[in-house]
């Protein structure tokens, strides 16, 4: 009479399961990398040398089409003093940081300069490292 089992434990290991669970992770990484967007605009600066160190200070944008953002909202040059007196009330020592695009006429970036001296504002020019 033969009372072996039929069911036999063999000590292998199958990577099928293993190698699925890594591909699920590689294809959840890649979708979830996709939906993170940033906040800043997409503008070409000018290269220089040199650190840019600031606190909290808000950013003004200048592009190419003369467009003027005042931390990523865009508005006109007709509003932009009254918007930077509206947000920088209440600092201490209050900044700027002027994001001029590469190619943007000076005096676009002078007028800036000029509203952040008649309101004492301390003006930081943003530009790409070397």
């Amino acid at each position: 009479m033969n009372i072996r089992g039929r069911n036999k434990v063999t000590p292998e290991f199958s990577m099928a399961s293993m190698t699925d669970i890594v591909f699920l992770l590689l294809i959840f990484f890649m979708i979830t990398s996709t939906l993170v967007t940033t906040s800043a605009l997409d503008i070409l600066l000018p290269k220089a040398e040199g650190k840019t160190e600031s606190k909290k200070a808000v950013s003004i944008t200048i592009t190419k089409n003369l467009e003027y953002f005042i931390d990523n909202k865009p508005t006109s040059i007709e509003a932009v003093e009254q918007e930077l007196a509206a947000l920088l009330k209440s600092e201490e020592n209050p900044s700027l940081i002027l994001r001029a695009e590469e190619g943007v006429p000076i005096e676009y970036a002078v007028t800036i300069m000029d509203i952040a001296n008649r309101n004492k504002y301390k003006v930081i020019l943003a530009v790409r490292p070397k």
